[in-house]
Parts: structure tokens; C-alpha cells; sequence
């Protein structure tokens, strides 16, 4: 899909559709009420006649109106108009979205000052759009032996604004959207691939790609690597499995080697059963999105790749499958960190932080500014916090609400969840150093314990994905978040660092 940044008006535009907003109770919006006064009152005798009483999520087609140079007309309900928020604002772009690929429109013209949402500027609402818009068009059939014939015709978005002086600002906001939005592409067909083809190997060959399409840098290292490097406990997860683990290693240097990067590291279980600790049956086909962090780390390099950001990224991705057979791992195993610390294994479909703790000490050698890893880690924080935000605990109060703050200002949120020592005892073993699950009691919260103490040495943040990563049912599929997350993070530490 293609989007274009225009100043203009609805009397001096054409195109396949131009879609105009109105308030509950009739109310016509500014562009609304240009058309209105073009076509002589045709707008408002059509809102009058009570078919559109602008409502949000409804929707007008008109055709043909006299004196326009557009084709078709969409007037879009907006809500009421002191309540129009972000909320209000996704859900009208995906209400005109949704109603537009219906039709045989190729091109849709929105005008901006339609959609007055208090304390967000046009950059925001560009990047919003352009998001949405690919979002819209995004399909996954490329595993169908007959792929649907249900692409929608639209290919062009207009967005015109009122301001010339913001016309570079919104050119910008354009080229982040558009980043973003393939990011996550990358990241949602990674995830939704089956987990027969997207295995740990099929993983380290996605990262040399993308490192070869960017100028990256990009390694893997085998099982025998780690076992030299005392990769204890990521290879405890990997040995009940065929497939062999990877350790996949991204560098993007955008600000020259010399600067410290931020490390970015993403869970990558390609498949878990849960191993000796086996899942239920019921729907643990959704097993296969559990490598969504390290989707999300190789959508959000891709994202800052094609925006050339001045910063340097490391990307690291454990990646393994936690399967059972007579080689895995079992409850009461006892397991040696890189970092030397011994880990009680009491259940093994508490395997994520097994693999995550190792790449967190590997990360030490990069002598990070900040590191963030990203995993579908706990079902505790599904119930906690629901599919809508992400949990967030860190070692680091700025570093945390500089990831909050990305969060808000792209539509990505997380909530913060505390990390005090009173949960770290929950964690005692009897017999090893640690052991790697605390009880029912803040699940979440005790999974984090567990990561920091493979991350004191620096700045950390653990983004905990299992609610937002996919969806289930009808739309089963991955959500590509948290890549307009992390991107947003780390477009805002290159203009800190300025």
C-alpha cells in the first residue's frame, strides 16, 4: 500500500473516495462541511434523512455526489466529539479501512483536521494511519494450496493536513509508519508460521538474511559453542529436542562501533510442550508463537534498518524447541548458568527464563547501555493484565518510564509491575542457587526476580509478552507487538542522545 502526505481541502482534491467524519448528534466535521457547502447542502440532507447519526463504528457509502471530483463519499461516525480520543480515533481509521476493501476503491483521501484528538499531533495520527493501513492489507496464506482471492483493491492512502509547516514533520511520521508497520509484518509471518518450518535453524537463517539485506552483522553459534561457553541452562530446555538449539546474534551499528549498543534480547521457543511438565492438549497448536520475542527483536531491527537510526542495536536471540523425549530435562535437575549459578528445575515448562537467563549474561559482553528482553513468559500475566498491555518490570526507573512513555505515544502500552526483594525469597531452593519457579503467587513478577539476577551488571527491562504477543480464536494470529514498542523506544533514545 502505498501513502501519500498532500496539503489540501475536499474542494480541490480527486480520487476514488474521500471520507468525511460526523459527531453524534449530526454534527458535521470540518471537512464534512466544506463538502457540505460545495454541494449545496447535499451532505447535510443526507445526515438529516437520519441514516448516519454519527455514531462510532458506522459507516455512509455515497456515490456520485454532484460537484465533487471524488467518485464515492464515506462519511464515517465519529462519537461524540468531547469524547473523541486515541480509542475513538483507531477505531474510525479501522472502521474506514474495513468498509473501503469491500468496494472496488483503489485510492482513499482522509483529511486530518477531521479527527480532533486532544493531547496527539498530526505526526501521531500519521503513524497511527499508516500502521493501520498495512495492518488492514496484512494476509497470511502463503501455507494454503489456494491462497483466498480476498485482497482488497485499495492501494493508496491520502492523508491532507491544514498546516504546511508540518508537511516534514508528517513526511517523517510517513517513513516511521511505514517502517514499523513492515517490522511487524516481519515479526506476525515469523510468528504465524507453522513450527515445522519455523524452527530454531529456519530462525538463524531468517537473521543472516535480514543482516544481508541491511549491511548487519549477523552469527550463530552452535550447541558445541555453547557448551564452551557454559550454557548450562539453555541447553537443559534444548536436549529433549531433535532440533538443534541456536544462539542467534544480530549487530546493527547505525552510530559507529564505538558507541555502546542496546541489547535487545527475544525468547525464541520455537514450539513448547512444556516438556516433562507437558501442556494440556487444549490449544497448544498457539505453542508455536511462543517465539514472539524473538519475532519481535528481528521486526523491530528490520523497523530501525530501513529508518537508518544513528544507534547501535544488538539483537540476541536464544532459540530452541522444549520438547519431551528421554534425553529432556526433568523436574529436579539441577543446571549450571553461564553466569555459574545453579538453577533447581522444578517445572520445565518454566523454560523461557531457562534460555533467557544465559543470553542475558552473554549480553554482558557488549558492555550495554541498557538490555530488554521480550518473552511470551507467564500465563500470570495474561490474567493479570489481560491481551491489551504488556508487563513491564525493570532494575532501572528511567529506563522502565522511557519505555512506558514509547509505549503511550505509539499505542503499543505496557504497566509496570514491581520487582522488590520481598519476591526474590519465593525463589529459595533446597538443593541449587535458585530454582526456577516461585508458586502461583505474582508469577509474573517471580519470573522477573529470576531474570535479574542474570542482569546486574546493567540497565535491564524485561517486557513480559504472553497476552499481546497473539490473538486466539477466529483472529488467531500474532499481533507483530511489541515492535512499534521498541521502535518507538529507540527513535527516542537517538534524539536523546542528540
Amino acid at each position: 500500500m502505498d501513502f501519500e502526505i498532500k496539503i489540501g481541502t475536499p474542494e480541490k482534491q480527486r480520487g476514488a473516495c474521500a471520507v468525511v467524519g460526523v459527531f453524534e448528534s449530526r454534527k458535521l466535521s470540518n471537512s464534512a462541511r466544506m463538502l457540505d457547502k460545495i454541494t449545496n447542502g447535499y451532505v447535510k440532507n443526507i445526515v438529516a434523512l437520519g441514516d448516519m447519526d454519527g455514531k462510532a463504528n458506522t459507516s455512509l457509502l455515497l456515490h456520485k455526489i454532484p460537484d465533487t471530483q471524488f467518485k464515492r463519499v464515506l462519511l464515517v461516525g465519529l462519537g461524540k466529539e468531547q469524547e473523541f480520543k486515541e480509542k475513538s480515533f483507531l477505531t474510525a481509521i479501522n472502521t474506514i479501512l474495513s468498509n473501503l476493501q469491500k468496494t472496488a476503491a483503489t485510492d482513499v483521501t482522509l483529511f486530518l483536521s477531521d479527527f480532533p484528538v486532544k493531547e496527539r499531533t498530526s505526526e501521531w495520527k500519521v503513524i497511527q494511519t499508516v500502521i493501520a493501513g498495512i495492518s488492514s492489507n496484512y494476509r497470511f496464506d502463503q501455507l494454503k494450496s489456494k491462497p483466498e482471492n480476498s485482497q482488497s483493491h485499495l492501494r493508496k492512502i491520502v492523508l491532507c493536513i491544514d498546516d504546511r509547516n508540518e508537511m516534514a514533520v508528517c513526511e517523517t511520521a510517513m517513513q516511521r509508519g511505514l517502517a514499523i508497520a513492515q517490522g511487524m509484518s516481519l515479526a506476525k509471518d515469523l510468528g504465524n508460521l507453522a513450527a515445522n518450518i519455523c524452527t530454531p535453524t529456519y530462525l538463524a537463517k531468517q537473521a543472516k538474511d535480514l543482516a544481508k539485506a541491511h549491511k548487519m552483522k549477523a552469527s550463530v553459534l552452535e550447541e558445541k559453542d555453547m557448551e564452551k561457553l557454559g550454557m548450562g541452562s539453555l541447553l537443559a530446555v534444548a536436549q529433549g529436542s531433535e532440533q538443534p538449539a541456536k544462539l542467534i546474534v544480530l549487530e546493527y551499528h547505525g552510530a559507529g562501533k564505538k558507541e555502546d549498543p542496546i541489547v535487545l534480547v527475544g525468547k525464541g521457543v520455537t514450539f513448547d510442550t512444556g516438556g516433562i511438565s507437558i501442556k494440556p492438549a487444549a490449544e497448544m497448536d498457539e505453542m508455536k508463537f511462543d517465539m514472539s520475542g524473538a519475532a519481535s527483536v528481528l521486526g523491530t531491527l528490520h523497523a530501525i534498518a530501513e529508518m537508518k537510526l544513528p544507534i547501535n542495536v544488538i539483537g540476541i536471540i536464544p532459540a530452541t524447541e522444549n520438547m519431551p523425549s528421554g534425553k529432556a530435562a526433568k523436574p529436579s535437575d539441577v543446571v549450571t548458568s553461564m553466569s555459574g549459578q545453579t538453577i533447581e528445575i522444578l517445572n520445565t515448562d518454566a523454560e523461557g527464563r531457562l534460555i533467557l537467563c544465559d543470553a542475558l549474561t552473554y549480553a554482558e559482553r557488549y558492555n550495554p547501555k541498557a538490555v530488554i528482553d521480550i518473552a511470551t513468559l507467564t500465563g500470570a500475566c495474561v490474567i493479570a493484565l489481560g491481551n491489551f498491555t504488556t508487563g513491564l518490570m525493570s532494575n532501572d526507573n528511567k529506563l522502565a518510564e522511557e519505555l512506558l512513555s514509547a509505549g503511550e505515544q505509539v499505542g503499543d502500552r505496557a504497566w509496570q509491575l514491581p520487582l522488590w526483594d520481598e519476591y526474590q525469597d519465593l525463589l529459595k531452593s533446597n538443593f541449587a542457587d535458585v530454582a526456577n519457579i516461585g508458586g502461583r503467587a505474582a508469577g509474573t513478577i517471580t519470573a522477573a526476580c529470576f531474570l535479574s539476577r542474570f542482569a546486574k551488571k546493567y540497565r535491564w527491562a524485561h517486557l513480559d509478552i504472553a497476552g499481546t504477543a497473539w490473538k486466539s480464536g477466529k483472529e488467531k494470529g500474532s499481533t507483530g507487538r511489541p515492535v512499534p514498542l521498541l521502535t518507538q523506544f529507540l527513535i527516542a533514545q537517538t534524539k536523546a542522545s542528540t
